[in-house]
C-alpha cells in the first residue's frame, strides 16, 4: 500500500533483481492487481515486467492484457505510473467496450478522472473504430 490507500499486488514465476540497480526488478509471466484509492480494479497480464520497488512504476511487456472497468485492453506495452497517475499503452493496442472496438497506436488512461484518449503517432494515420451495435 502506498501512502494514499492505493494497493498493489504482483505476481510472477520469476523474478530477477537488477544488478546495477537494486529497485528494479525484472520479472516474467507477470500478473497485477491494483486497487486504487476510490476506483475499481485494474487487473493486468503480461509476459514480463519491469517494476520499480520504491515508487511503483511498473512497465509490462508482450502480449498484455489490461482489465479496467468495463473494458479490456490488448497491447504489447503498459507504462503503468503512479507518480503520473496514468496508464500509457502502446504497440498493437485494441481496445474493447461493450459498444466499440478500437485499433489505435496508443491508450492513455487518466487513473484518477478516469479519462480515456486515442491518438496515432503518425497524424495522417486514422483510429479504427468498429461499433458492436
Amino acid at each position: 500500500k502506498d501512502a494514499r490507500g492505493n494497493e498493489y499486488i504482483i505476481r510472477a514465476k520469476e523474478g530477477e533483481i537488477d544488478e546495477k540497480n537494486d529497485s528494479i526488478i525484472f520479472l516474467k509471466n507477470v500478473s497485477a492487481i491494483i486497487r486504487l484509492n476510490n476506483s475499481k480494479i485494474i487487473s493486468i497480464y503480461g509476459d514480463y515486467g519491469k517494476y520499480n520497488i520504491k515508487n511503483f512504476d511498473t512497465i509490462f511487456s508482450k502480449n498484455v492484457i489490461i482489465n479496467y472497468l468495463n473494458k479490456k485492453i490488448k497491447s504489447e506495452y503498459l507504462d503503468f505510473s503512479i507518480l503520473r497517475n496514468s496508464m500509457i499503452i502502446s504497440k498493437n493496442v485494441i481496445y474493447f467496450d461493450t459498444q466499440n472496438t478500437i485499433k489505435t497506436d496508443v491508450v492513455e488512461i487518466d487513473l484518477e478522472t478516469r479519462d480515456i484518449n486515442f491518438f496515432m503517432y503518425n497524424k495522417n494515420k486514422k483510429i479504427k473504430i468498429t461499433s458492436q451495435n
